[in-house]
């Protein structure tokens, strides 16, 4: 079986063309639109913030990237391919190289599992490891994230929040995937947690030139973390940039709404 990633050299990561998503009402119910024309794209080596209020569509959008949710209409391409146009076979042999890592890591992580197995999962889903070469890859990867070798067959209620998140990091890059999307992944902790989780995904970056895709609600983390960022809302883009250039001359009221709040919580580096 051929796992191998495309040559990424000449490709976005990601290229996302005129997305729709339509949840349809029933009853009385009207159709809700979540995502209405939205189109980016990430560079290999690059993190895209995806920024705005509860409700915006940032979510669901991140989740038809994953083909969690299908698109109502618009494309969606992963290192020049569109998974949603292959067959079974080869959308599976493609999900390697995208991974997810999600707001709740508690929701994420089978709560019967050691997180050695949890983790070592998606390299026996793929093919990629097997026997002792599967646990010691596990192992290693774990390691990698600050989990070290005694902890590895403990099971996940047995760790703190940012551990499990940490956890939840290495099963989603085990497979060394050439994007990730990451669904607010720090929302949940407390600051000083979120701050170690921030610098472990920047080491991440460090090692390999991956896509990073960010959804979050705070513009601090997005100083932190990206290299560019759009702000959506109801669905749409309102406005797009460097951050550097969208946090220090904001245009739109919703990027300015939320600079505001970012800055009344005290948001780390909004003023440095």
């Amino acid at each position: 079986m051929n796992t191998t990633a495309p040559n990424t050299d000449n490709l976005n990561i990601l290229e996302v063309q005129g997305a729709k998503v339509v949840f349809p009402g029933s009853g009385r119910q009207r159709d809700v639109v979540a995502v209405e024309d939205v189109s980016l794209r990430i560079q290999r080596g690059r993190t895209l913030g995806i920024v705005g209020a509860s409700g915006c569509g940032k979510t669901s959008l991140a989740r038809a990237i994953m083909h969690l949710i299908p698109l109502t209409a618009g494309h969606i391409r992963i290192l020049g391919k569109e998974p949603a146009t292959m067959g079974r076979e080869s959308r599976r042999q493609m999900r390697r190289h995208f991974q997810m890592v999600f707001q709740d890591p508690g929701g994420s992580l089978d709560s019967r599992m050691r997180v050695v197995d949890l983790v070592a999962e998606p390299l026996k889903v793929h093919g990629m490891a097997r026997g002792e070469e599967l646990r010691s890859r596990a192992t290693a990867c774990l390691d990698s994230v600050g989990i070290s070798a005694d902890m590895a067959n403990r099971y996940p209620h047995q760790f703190s929040g940012g551990q499990r998140q940490r956890i939840a990091i290495a099963r989603a890059i085990v497979t060394e995937p050439e994007l990730l999307v990451c669904d607010e992944p720090t929302s949940a902790l407390d600051v000083s947690v979120q701050a170690h989780v921030l610098e472990l995904l920047r080491e991440i970056r460090s090692r390999r030139p991956i896509g990073m895709l960010f959804v979050t609600h705070d513009m601090g983390v997005v100083r932190q973390i990206c290299d560019e960022v759009v702000v959506m809302d109801g669905g749409q883009i309102v406005e797009e940039g460097l951050v550097e250039q969208i946090l220090q001359s904001p245009s739109h009221p919703v990027t300015q709404q939320l600079l505001e709040v970012a800055m009344a919580h005290h948001a780390i580096g909004i003023d440095g």
